[in-house]
């Protein structure tokens, strides 16, 4: 707190220049990565992300009749699935907890009591923790790619790079919906209890019920498909498959209309879908912040 009041600038210079709101953006950031790669949750997904990884390649090379570790191309399927289940709670944790807690402790208070603005104080937040994300996903997925090339297996760049890629671009949209959570909320523990339920249902409930519905209601391909670019998990999951030069054919008749309808103009609907999480949930954050009380 005190480091962070000895690093904004004093309230005689309130005036809102582009360089002063960017210098007050990266400070807020700085502090919430060095708290973030800190603390234990930081530690626990990094090598979560290492160990599993490498158990997914065992199992891959078991599966097609090997032994030890497949190569990186072979395991990027199974490590879509990894991401699908971890990622999200990494991040959506992480950002219910980020304002709410602080207006639990009168964190949040202390600081727009200073030279700052709301957004100012948002946007830090988020920078932080997405810096954080990125580390977490950078050493686990380079720890796993670094064993097998030591290995002496076969690794394909391109492939874990999009990997890599989507996998932050999945963590930044579910940052910005659980920043969201978190400027509604007032307890931490409501905005984490909150986060994982969204988790639960975004991972688990969403999938049956579309496939309730698609058998109950007879729905159309297109009007299936559609529904599916709702969920960012579900956009996350095609786009990878799609970016690794895998047949779509393998998510049912949704696949095949998305391939035989959008063609090369796939990855350009997906990211759309994708930036849309990332923009809109952070621009509801926004809104709440400006109008709630900070206690």
């Amino acid at each position: 707190m005190t480091a962070l009041t000895a690093t904004l600038p004093r309230p005689a210079a309130r005036s809102r220049t582009a360089p002063r709101a960017a210098a007050n953006i990266l400070t807020i950031a700085g502090r919430e990565l060095r708290d973030a790669v800190r603390s234990r949750w930081f530690v626990l997904y990094t090598l979560a992300f290492a160990v599993l990884g490498l158990a997914v390649s065992f199992v891959s090379a078991a599966g097609t009749g090997g032994t030890g570790l497949s190569g990186f191309g072979r395991t990027t399927a199974g490590l879509i699935n990894l991401v699908l289940l971890v990622v999200p709670l990494m991040a959506l944790t992480a950002g219910a907890g980020s304002i709410a807690s602080d207006r639990e402790r009168g964190m949040l208070s202390y600081m727009f009591a200073q030279p700052v603005s709301r957004y100012e104080v948002l946007l830090g937040k988020y920078f932080g923790l997405a810096g954080a994300l990125l580390s977490c996903l950078t050493l686990g997925l380079g720890a796993c790619a670094v064993i097998l090339a030591w290995k002496g297996l076969r690794t394909d760049p391109a492939s874990i790079l999009w990997l890599a890629g989507l996998s932050f671009l999945l963590a930044l949209g579910m940052l910005s919906l659980g920043m969201l959570i978190s400027s509604l909320a007032r307890r931490s523990s409501v905005a984490v209890g909150t986060a994982i339920f969204v988790w639960i249902a975004l991972v688990f409930v969403t999938d049956l019920a579309l496939m309730a519905g698609a058998v109950a209601l007879r729905m159309r391909i297109e009007d299936l498909f559609a529904l599916s670019l709702v969920n960012p998990l579900q956009v996350f999951k095609m786009w990878s498959l799609h970016a690794v030069d895998a047949s779509l054919d393998v998510l049912g008749p949704a696949g095949l209309y998305a391939t035989e309808e959008y063609g090369r103009t796939l990855h350009t609907v997906f990211a759309a879908c994708l930036l849309g999480w990332v923009v809109l949930p952070l621009v509801g954050a926004a809104a709440a912040l400006s109008r709630r009380s900070p206690l």
